[in-house]
């Protein structure tokens, strides 16, 4: 197809075909559109989206069919808007997406290729041939792997890679010229670590992005990341739409959002924002684009980049804001001119965004988990929350793809009631199967620097400087553990001695009568004596010598949990129940393991033997499911022997290394 690039990396129509390369048809994009159908659709509904207030002109044409060349949540983003708009969707995939909700939403589906990005979503030719089969009008590339795709960085090599950080002095930035999520980026100190971070990122840029091109720039230690939205259309008009505080980041990846920044005042907001789009005009970019500064403490902003997409934070500021973002980018690729002026953009309310991963956060504050959701359910029938998946319970989560589950949106009038709400969907929302970072989210938003505002991009390691290690408990939340234990323990005891039409049966039933249950609970290394009594769905529970009231439905068959303990009401998860009575409780975002048994039962236990911890001092496992992309050793290298070899995949634990 021949290609017209327009505008600052926005558009990109086409008309004849066989011409250029798909290279050069694919480049850095918000929204492409092909010329080769010539009417458009005039069937758009009228909707009112959750969240957001933006309505949808039965009137106004765009396009009959638009190809949604991403995956996951953004996908399925991008379809929603679409069908609101009465767009006919064409969804691509890898072999193992076959069945993903996003090939599910769309009206049609192309295979790419594979499941390594590579040879799928980042397969320019077979995206082409796609684009060509199913005669789509324009494509939507969302965020990550196409998205970004222009040639704007020089190929380098470490020298001259220290060459440049020398020249800029260091401490420098080195990422990925092509990338996004924090893939690819390395700090750089001194010439070694430039040359070690060159190799690492361009490993890295390549297998996520396909491009091992690489970008340094000077790195600002302890500032916050701060954004601007900007949207432009083909009629020199640009507007912004206000901010997005996104400091709290690990490895240089967000991880909570918020629009609007605690930290701006009116002032610093309209000197960003007028940049901003003076700076999208000098380019004349016409979609919508995020312009990225790092802020000081005296609210000195730098301009970092911009990212000519869709941001994976956009929900935050639809929320505020009450337009549909992905609506706008279509209408402006179509050649509408903006419906709005800048004095008709409002900040109204606050609103959250939680990225909801399968990962680890007790490792590095996140490492990749896989695994298949045995169980998920979104916390969506609570007010104010907004989730946007691309999965659904039996979804694998794979070591091909970017393990973000969801992304979380909670809004309220202000930010108080904005993090209430994103407390209270954190603890109703059930995901199994895999592991997750709910309890870090859930720290950081309680945390008291967090909430002063008192933020930088080094939060987490500053805040948790041993690493993450969950909720630390108080003694009052202790004994509310304890307690609703205890009573979960009582119930399932009275739930297995019930047993239906047990008066029909030839079986003689003997029901012990316990008016008061002696119990021992082990939590955290530490042994507690509690004694629970019940009165129908009422417990009564002392827990050394303290007591509470517990009250709940204490429906066991059911993933959530609200119990009342002395008046305050908690949402917990009950994950595992085994009749030896060990349970895993997500209380407050974090899994604590208790060990209940009657008090008979803790004194006999004395005599079993204990079962012998792994010593792991002279054998090396992984830390995380995987690739392994190098080995530098071989047997006799102080190495006993060697479990892998480059190109293997692992998984979590695998032993990969014994040391001699």
């Amino acid at each position: 197809m021949a290609g017209l690039w327009v505008g600052a990396a926005s558009l990109i129509s086409a008309g004849r075909r066989g011409q250029r390369s798909p290279h050069q048809l694919m480049r850095s994009a918000a929204l492409w559109t092909l010329k080769h159908v010539s009417h458009c659709s005039r069937q758009h509904l009228i909707v009112s989206r959750n969240l957001c207030s933006a309505g949808y002109d039965s009137n106004e044409k765009t396009f009959d069919k638009i190809l949604v060349a991403n995956r996951g949540e953004i996908a399925c983003r991008v379809i929603k808007t679409c069908k609101k708009m009465g767009i006919k969707t064409v969804a691509i995939h890898s072999d193992v997406d076959a069945s993903s909700v996003h090939v599910k939403m769309a009206d049609e589906a192309v295979c790419v290729g594979p499941a390594p990005t590579s040879k799928s979503y980042l397969n320019m030719d077979a995206i082409m041939e796609a684009i060509k089969k199913t005669r789509a009008q324009a494509v939507h590339p969302g965020y990550g792997f196409l998205s970004e795709n222009k040639e704007f960085a020089k190929c380098l090599d470490a020298d001259e890679a220290v060459r440049i950080a020398r020249e800029i002095g260091y401490p420098v930035m080195i990422k990925a010229s092509a990338g996004g999520g924090g893939k690819g980026m390395r700090i750089a100190w001194d010439d070694e670590e430039t040359r070690d971070g060159f190799r690492f990122s361009s490993q890295e840029a390549a297998s996520s992005f396909g491009d091992d091109r690489l970008l340094i720039e000077k790195f600002i230690d302890n500032p916050r990341h701060i954004e601007i939205q900007v949207l432009g259309d083909k009629h020199g008009n640009a507007l912004w739409l206000n901010e997005r505080e996104c400091s709290i980041q690990r490895r240089n990846q967000k991880v909570v959002e918020e629009a609007p920044s605690i930290f701006l005042d009116s002032e610093t907001r309209r000197a960003m924002g007028e940049q901003a789009v003076a700076l999208a005009k000098a380019v004349q970019y016409s979609s919508a684009g995020t312009v990225e500064f790092l802020v000081d403490s005296k609210k000195n902003f730098y301009f970092l980049e911009m990212n000519t997409r869709l941001q994976v934070e956009h929900p935050v500021t639809e929320c505020i804001t009450g337009l549909d973002l992905v609506q706008e980018m279509i209408r402006v690729a179509k050649g509408y001119p903006l419906r709005h002026k800048q004095a008709d953009i409002p900040i109204n309310g606050w609103a959250v965004e939680c990225r909801v991963y399968a990962e680890d956060p007790y490792k590095s504050f996140g490492l990749p988990s896989i695994g298949r959701l045995s169980q998920y359910q979104e916390p969506i029938h609570l007010p104010g929350v907004r989730v946007d998946s691309g999965i659904q319970p039996g979804s694998d989560i794979s070591i091909y793809y970017d393990p973000m589950i969801s992304k979380l949106i909670t809004y309220g009038s202000d930010r108080t009631e904005a993090l209430k709400r994103m407390e209270d969907a954190l603890d109703n929302y059930v995901i199994r199967g895999v592991t997750h970072n709910i309890a870090l989210l859930r720290e950081v938003i309680i945390n008291s620097r967090f909430i002063k505002g008192d933020i930088n991009t080094k939060f987490l390691s500053d805040v948790y400087p041993d690493g993450f290690k969950g909720h630390k408990l108080t003694e009052d939340e202790r004994s509310q553990l304890l307690a609703m234990a205890a009573s979960l323990f009582v119930a399932s005891q009275l739930r297995a001695q019930h047993f239906q039409g047990h008066e029909n049966s030839r079986v003689p039933i003997v029901k012990p009568q316990v008016a008061n249950w002696e119990l021992s609970i082990k939590l955290n290394d530490e042994v507690h004596a509690v004694v629970a009594s019940n009165s129908g769905p009422a417990f009564s529970v002392e827990v050394d010598g303290s007591k509470l009231n517990v009250t709940s439905t204490w429906n066991l068959a059911s993933p959530l949990l609200s119990v009342n303990v002395d008046g305050t009401q908690r949402t917990i998860q009950c994950l595992s129940r085994e009749a030896g009575g060990s349970m895993s409780i997500q209380f407050l975002g974090t899994v604590y393991k208790v060990h209940v048994l009657t008090k008979l039962a803790a004194e006999l236990s004395e005599f079993m033997l204990e079962k012998v911890v792994e010593d792991t001092s002279s054998i090396l496992r992984s830390p995380m499911p995987g690739m392994v992309v190098a080995l530098s050793v071989k047997p006799g290298d102080m190495v006993k022997s060697v479990h892998c070899k480059a190109g293997d995949t692992v998984g979590e634990g695998d032993l990969l290394v014994e040391l001699q």
